[in-house]
Formats: structure tokens, C-alpha cells, sequence
């Protein structure tokens, strides 16, 4: 008995649910192996009862065929997470945390970021629900492999949309193909409210949500509708990224959003021919934000066009090839952000009393709603005397 005909028997032990076998998803830990005595252990990514015990028959069974005598499949399932102590307005309580993701500017890869952690985090055993927040550019769908796709409608409320094991819902599931959406900041904080408030998520231990870029109304509402358990900034290496990725960081402090770190996306290139990493657009230059904003890098990705593949093709590269450089990379992010936000929950959690709009429901902010006083000229640099901040 040696350890290649032990990886050759358990290839044939698929992980229930997936068309993949234990050994290509790299889950198959520790192999002993003493004459035709054989021992060794699966870290399996849910902590279901009958996924274990369906992995440990088969495997049994498969070692079995193969000639070993002696079998001890252990069988190593993620630990059970814990609830979220976060207080403060929540309007979708059924989630117990939720991860912002940021850019400061487009085109930074926030998206394939979003699909990939959210993938990875669903590896680990966790329920995770995945929101396209990005109002004018949901490209959620295509990455997930459900584009054109349209939701089911229950009693006024929308069933989220599922693949790789993820709750999922978007603009572009909603509405048609190549639609342009004209929209005013209203409308904008409508839309994040309903997709928290009317989409019938199940109990998520985690939404990962995929902002629009910047610093508008839209991460301001999220704020302000439910408490955001950490917030994840994705960045390049040029200069012009990090000067806008700033205000993305901090913003997160301004509403007071724990930093789960920040992913450089784009950092180096690997050659698909040879498997080199090339410093093209930088790498690494993140570090000085981060230490401005204790925080940390907490992936460098590098230009893969394996990830442009699973991209347009629907099948995100954490999934298809979960051993590949930048799939590591990806699932160790995840690893981190998880625990950050145990690491929050465990101190308290968060708190969104304290961006709560002031003016009541209703009255505008322009409003002071005492008599008004006589109207008097005011020159170009003077205010209106309402605190409006209209000069």
C-alpha cells in the first residue's frame, strides 16, 4: 500500500453536492500508512452530520477495493460559528453578519473579489448569502454563472437566486439585459433597502455585499440599515487606486465599520505558460495605506487569465480550480476576514446608532423646524442659516 494508490482510491470519492473528489479539492489531510493499515484525515467544509458520514462510507469503501485491511478515516468538520452580538438597526435580522465590500474607484476587481471570497467563505462551512449592491454595474450574475437567470417571486418577496452554494441577488437578475439605470440618490437608497428588507434570504451567517465604488448614498444606507460587521477594501497597486481607496477606508471609519483589511488585486502577473510571477503594475504598494489605517494586506492577487476565464465563463476560479496560486491567496483572505469578524462578535460587536440620520422621518435636513425668519440676501460664501450645508 503506498500513498499513491491511497490518492488514486479516494479521487473516486466525490464531495456531496459537487461533481469533484476529495483529493482534487485538496481535503485530504495526514495520510499514514503502516503495511496495508491506512489512516488519514478529510477537513471537509460543512459541519453537516450526514456529509461526514457519507465521506467516511465511501472512502472506507473505496480503500477497501483498493487493498487495505485497517482503515481510520477522521473526519475534520468546521467549527460551528457564532452569533453575532452586533446591536442597532437591522433591517434584515435573519443575517447575523455582514461584510461591505469597497473600492474607491471602478474597474478594481471589487467584483471578482466579492464572488471569490463569498465562494471561499461557503467552503468553510459558513451560510453566505452574496448582494450585487453595485446598482450600475451588476455583473454578479455573469460571474456566478447565472446570468439571464430571473428570480422567483413569493407573495411580494423575492427568492434569492443560488449557486456554489450561495444565496444570491442582483440589479441584473431584476431587470433586462443591457437596461441603463438613470438614477437620482433617492431611488439609490430605496434599491439597498428593499434588496435587504424583500429578498427572502435564509439565516446567513454571513452577506458578503458588493458596493457600488466610492463613498455615496448607497454605503451610507447599508450603514444606516443595518450594523455592517467589517468593511473590506479592494485596491490596485498604481498610485491613482490607493489615493481613491483611501476614502473608501475612511470611510469605513467615519461609519464606524470595523477594517477587515484590504486585497491588492492586480499585483504581479503569472505567465499561464510557465507559472512566473512578473511585477508589472507594482506590488505591494498597499502597505503604507495600511499602516496609515491599522489595517493589513490581507491578499495580493495577481493577474491570472484564469480568473478573466471563470469571470465571463460563470465558474469562479475558488471553485474550479481551488489549488491554483490565486485561489490559495483568495481562501486565505476569507480565512482572515472570518476571523476578524469573530474576533469583532467576540468583543461586543458592532453598533449603526451612531449614523442614524438626526432629522426626524420625513423633514428634510434643509428643515430646522422652527418659524422661519425673514429671508435675507445672502452672498455667494455665505450659508443659509439652516446648517444644510448648501454653501
Amino acid at each position: 500500500m503506498t500513498e499513491e494508490i491511497v490518492k488514486t482510491a479516494l479521487s473516486k470519492v466525490m464531495y456531496p453536492g459537487f461533481t469533484k473528489d476529495i483529493v482534487t479539492f485538496g481535503f485530504v489531510k495526514d495520510i499514514n500508512i503502516d503495511g496495508s493499515a491506512v489512516s488519514f484525515t478529510v477537513d471537509i467544509t460543512s459541519n453537516a452530520p450526514e456529509v461526514a458520514d457519507e465521506i467516511k462510507k465511501e472512502a472506507t469503501k473505496a480503500l477497501a477495493s483498493a487493498g487495505a485491511t485497517a482503515i481510520n478515516c477522521h473526519i475534520q468538520a468546521p467549527v460551528i460559528p457564532k452569533e453575532s452580538s452586533s446591536q442597532g438597526k437591522n433591517i434584515a435580522p435573519q443575517v447575523k453578519n455582514f461584510l461591505m465590500v469597497s473600492s474607491g474607484k471602478g474597474g478594481v476587481g471589487k467584483s471578482t473579489s466579492s464572488v471569490n471570497i463569498a465562494v471561499a467563505l461557503a467552503a468553510q462551512g459558513l451560510k453566505v448569502g452574496l448582494l450585487d449592491a453595485d446598482i450600475y454595474g451588476p455583473n454578479i450574475p455573469r460571474m456566478m454563472g447565472l446570468n439571464g437567470v430571473k428570480p422567483e417571486v413569493t407573495s411580494n418577496k423575492v427568492m434569492p437566486l443560488k449557486a456554489y452554494g450561495i444565496e444570491m441577488m442582483s440589479m441584473g437578475a431584476l431587470m433586462d439585459e443591457g437596461q441603463a439605470l438613470i438614477w437620482r440618490g433617492s431611488m439609490i437608497m430605496k434599491a439597498i433597502e428593499q434588496f435587504l428588507r424583500d429578498i427572502l434570504w435564509s439565516e446567513l451567517d454571513c452577506l458578503v455585499i458588493d458596493m457600488p465604488p466610492g463613498t455615496g448614498d448607497a454605503q451610507l444606507t447599508l450603514a444606516q440599515s443595518v450594523p455592517v460587521t467589517a468593511g473590506l477594501t479592494v485596491t490596485t497597486p498604481q498610485s491613482v487606486s490607493l489615493d481613491d481607496s483611501r476614502r473608501s477606508l475612511s470611510m469605513f471609519k467615519k461609519l464606524d465599520i470595523p477594517i477587515a483589511g484590504i486585497i491588492e488585486n492586480m499585483s504581479g502577473f503569472i505567465a499561464p505558460d510557465t507559472g512566473v510571477e512578473y511585477d508589472i503594475f507594482g506590488k505591494g504598494t498597499s502597505q503604507p495605506m495600511a499602516d496609515e489605517y491599522d489595517t493589513k494586506i490581507i491578499a495580493e492577487i495577481p493577474i491570472e487569465p484564469a480568473i478573466r476565464t471563470g469571470g465571463d465563463e460563470g465558474v469562479p476560479i475558488v471553485f474550479s480550480n481551488p489549488t491554483c496560486e490565486s485561489s490559495k491567496r483568495f481562501i486565505a483572505a476569507a480565512a482572515s476576514v472570518w476571523a476578524t469578524i469573530e474576533e469583532i462578535n467576540a468583543n461586543g460587536g458592532v453598533d449603526n446608532k451612531g449614523v442614524q440620520p438626526t432629522t426626524p422621518p420625513g423633514v428634510s435636513a434643509c428643515s430646522t423646524g422652527a418659524a422661519p425668519e425673514p429671508k435675507k440676501e445672502a452672498s455667494s460664501d455665505e450659508s443659509c442659516g439652516t446648517g444644510c450645508g448648501c454653501h
